[in-house]
């Protein structure tokens, strides 16, 4: 089995969860800041745009007793870039791509335990024609401030036009 992988992916082993965070699977299903959680009964996936957020949840996990990395290795979690793959070296995890329904414009990036089958878990509510493997834009950190302009806030997103384009882009927030 086999969970999405978008925008930046924090993988997490469900065995790891059952096995030390407190309160279990519910403790931990409650934790996650967004509605980017999925899960194959293996692992488990939640969502970020923004590297902040995925820092502070990392280490709300790791708070939480989960091990991210020891040597550099990946240990209950792993962190995926769509675009990229995983950012440290993980032996239990693999990285790949997948054609939704056969179709090869519908090719999304995933996340498998090492041996599993292939069949991809998505979040609630998730469609490609809305999501970021459709529509994928990536913005380095303090660019923003050369062709985007800062319009509002609405509720966990932030909204910016860009000047080149004259359109808006959103970029989802944990929290915020």
């Amino acid at each position: 089995m086999a969970v999405l992988v978008e925008g930046i992916s924090v993988i997490v082993k469900v065995s790891a969860v059952h096995e030390h965070f407190p309160g279990g699977w519910a403790a931990f299903r409650d934790s996650v800041p967004n509605a980017t959680l999925c899960c194959d009964n293996e692992l488990a996936r939640i969502g970020f745009m923004a590297p902040d957020d995925t820092k502070a949840f990392v280490e709300s996990l790791e708070g939480a007793g989960l091990v991210y990395l020891v040597d550099g290795n990946a240990q209950d979690i792993v962190v995926a870039d769509q675009q990229r793959g995983f950012a440290a070296p993980c032996d239990w995890a693999e990285f790949g791509r997948i054609n939704l329904d056969g179709e090869e414009r519908k090719r999304v990036a995933a996340c498998r335990l090492v041996g599993s089958t292939q069949q991809l878990f998505l979040p609630d509510g998730w469609s490609f024609d809305q999501s970021l493997s459709s529509q994928f834009s990536f913005v380095p950190e303090g660019f923003e401030a050369e062709f985007m302009d800062f319009v509002r806030r609405e509720n966990n997103l932030e909204v910016y036009v860009d000047r080149r384009t004259g359109k808006e882009v959103y970029l989802g927030r944990a929290g915020a």
